[in-house]
């Protein structure tokens, strides 16, 4: 029974709120309408003749009965409930979803809408999910099925089985179509997620490229800093050598000390070994200032590159390069070739800073380290030069994806004429290969001798003779007899093909195959290094291995613990160029390509712009120098080009 009657009167609101109804108010049309009546009927009352005094009494009874019905519990929480109904819901029975849809992406900024993939799929997700569950019932069905009909088959004991009765068949096919249906909605919804993923990856393609132009853009600036700070320290050193001087020439010299004495104390000219031209008395050199420019910290632009790609492209010289070598990534790289030029460059931006001008032949090797670099010529001389004494103008630009300069707004204008340090002249021919650590350098000459030179005095301190060497070597039989190369004549060799030294110890490998590790302290071979068989061109060694190239088209790999072979590998042509970082052993093998070898992993690839060539036109020229220093390769080619590769 109804708790309340049902007549017209404002009681029969009770009956009205406690059913569910119209938006699960509890209210249903049947209601609305006798509350439309009683409404009408007290409006009818209000706007009635104020002086009846029956309207006024049925007006104050329906706000009774209405107040009444309104402090209700159940009264209070559907009028809640109804109040809370969201706009959405409101609008959804109105409107259609595509109107909706509209509706809700014309509020949104072009800058959001722009980043909204189209929708290429024809079917929902609902069909999908239906799709995929429809075929794991299948399956489950299929395979009870199957199992079923091996176990009727063992029963009747391999007899034939009748055929299906039309209504199996048709019931078999309608589940085959049904099946084929859902997996063209699989299919779809499958390239619809491939197409998904596509567009994630090119935008996170894109996210990169931005976060790359940034870091070019900081490496740029940081460079720029560094270069200022430079240049102030070096102000504040002279500045401070200026003062130390001014003291100096203020205080008098004692009497007793002359010259002679001071000459005479030199430990070079107490050497017995040294010849005559050692004693000529050098003019007096600069000092050479070891002034740090090491970065503070190194650039990591280019790890962040595909191995292989190609940082940029430059047109250095017009000839053959002959020697290449640079300090750090995206720092100083100096180049020589056979145009009887000495370049530095900016790699940074890829632009020559000036020229090195003093030798009267072409550069053979040169080596850079912090801001001092050394060369060797074929006019027998060996020259310092110190690149912090470079009066340089700054310059302002943007930067490319690759840390080069984009736009230059000021022009750029380097003068090295006060970089050259001294000259170190003692060989009588032309000198084929230089390495320099500290104080201590070592130049190889094609008049067989290697000299052990002082740096900070600018004096030859020791000559070591390669043939005597060899000689006394094989009287004592530790040593084979001289023997040059079979594979190409003597004049197409150098003599000494590389040197490299660390504290005493000198490495150095010959025309004759050989790689000698020499004792500075006592000036002998301490060991003999047997295995190649044609002039040794290139070599380097760290704590644990020396890595030889040779002409002979192999890279053998040396344990100095065991002085034994610790890997080999060969080309089809020459090695001329050889370089190892802590990764990978990086070659020039007489090809448009430079050859790497992971020491990890042991795998051999090429790198350089010959990668991929047909062959059909004319393609890059071949490879004659490559350097490699923190994954970061310079290659330097036989038309001048020279070239930076991440690797």
């Amino acid at each position: 029974m109804d708790k309340h009657p049902r007549d017209d009167s404002p009681s029969g609101l009770s009956d009205i709120v406690e059913r569910d109804g119209l938006l699960g108010t509890g209210i249903t049309t049947r209601h609305i309408e006798a509350f439309g009546r009683k409404v009408t009927s007290t409006a009818g009352h209000l706007m009635g003749p104020s002086g009846d005094p029956s309207t006024n009494n049925h007006y104050h009874n329906a706000m009774v009965d209405l107040h009444r019905e309104l402090r209700r519990p159940s009264t209070q929480r559907k009028v809640f409930a109804l109040a809370q109904t969201t706009p959405t819901d409101l609008v959804r029975s109105k409107l259609s979803a595509s109107e909706i849809q509209s509706r809700a992406l014309s509020s949104l900024s072009d800058d959001l809408l722009a980043n909204i993939p189209e929708d290429s799929s024809s079917y929902s997700l609902f069909q999908g999910f239906q799709a995929t569950q429809d075929d794991q019932e299948y399956q489950k069905v299929h395979r009870r099925g199957r199992s079923k009909g091996k176990k009727l088959l063992t029963d009747q004991d391999s007899q034939q089985a009748l055929p299906s009765a039309p209504t199996d068949l048709k019931k078999e096919r309608d589940v085959l179509n049904r099946r084929m249906e859902l997996m063209g909605v699989r299919k779809n919804m499958c390239s619809s997620e491939i197409l998904e993923i596509d567009n994630k990856i090119a935008n996170f393609h894109r996210m990169r490229q931005i976060v790359l132009d940034r870091l070019a853009g900081l490496e740029m600036e940081e460079a720029d800093l560094e270069h200022e700070i430079t240049e102030i320290d070096n102000k504040l050193e002279d500045m401070h050598e200026e003062a130390a001087h001014s003291q100096a020439a203020a205080t008098p010299i004692p009497s007793e000390v002359n010259e002679d004495s001071i000459v005479s104390e030199d430990p070079a000219m107490d050497a017995s070994f040294m010849s005559e031209s050692i004693y000529q008395k050098l003019p007096s050199p600069r000092s050479l200032k070891h002034r740090s420019i090491r970065k503070r910290s190194m650039p990591v632009l280019h790890e962040h590159f595909a191995p292989g790609s190609e940082i940029k492209q430059m047109q250095a010289h017009n000839e053959t390069v002959t020697a290449i070598d640079f300090d750090f990534p995206f720092g100083t790289m100096v180049t020589a070739a056979l145009d009887d030029t000495v370049r530095v460059w900016d790699l940074n931006v890829g632009r020559c800073t000036g020229f090195l001008e003093g030798h009267n032949a072409s550069v053979r090797c040169l080596q850079i380290e912090d801001n001092i670099v050394a060369t060797g010529s074929m006019d027998a001389s060996v020259k310092l030069w110190d690149l912090s004494r470079a009066r340089s103008t700054h310059k302002d630009g943007r930067v490319n994806k690759h840390g080069g300069e984009e736009d230059a707004e000021i022009t750029h204008s380097t003068s090295l004429e006060d970089c050259f340090v001294f000259s170190l002249d003692a060989h009588v021919d032309e000198v084929t290969a230089l390495h320099f650590k500290g104080d201590t350098l070592i130049s190889g000459s094609a008049d067989k001798t290697l000299r052990h030179w002082d740096l900070a005095t600018g004096r030859c301190v020791q000559t070591l003779d390669v043939l005597w060497a060899a000689a006394q070597a094989s009287s004592l039989g530790n040593d084979s007899q001289w023997r040059p190369s079979g594979r190409l004549p003597d004049a197409s060799a150098d003599f000494v093909g590389a040197v490299q030294c660390f504290d005493a110890a000198l490495a150095c490998g010959t025309a004759d195959g050989m790689v000698r590790l020499w004792d500075l302290r006592s000036g002998q071979v301490h060991r003999s290094l047997v295995g190649h068989t044609g002039p040794v061109s290139c070599l380097q060694f760290d704590d644990v291995h020396l890595v030889t190239g040779s002409l002979d088209r192999s890279i053998r790999i040396w344990d100095l613990r065991m002085g034994s072979i610790y890997d080999a590998y060969g080309y089809d042509r020459p090695i001329t160029s050889m370089m190892f970082d802590t990764k990978r052993i990086v070659a020039a093998a007489g090809e448009n390509v430079v050859k790497v070898y992971d020491k990890a992993d042991g795998n051999h690839w090429d790198c350089g712009a010959g990668v991929g060539a047909d062959g059909t036109g004319p393609g890059p020229a071949i490879v004659e120098r490559v350097r490699i220093k923190d994954g970061f390769l310079v290659e330097g080619r036989k038309d001048g080009v020279v070239a930076a590769w991440t690797c």
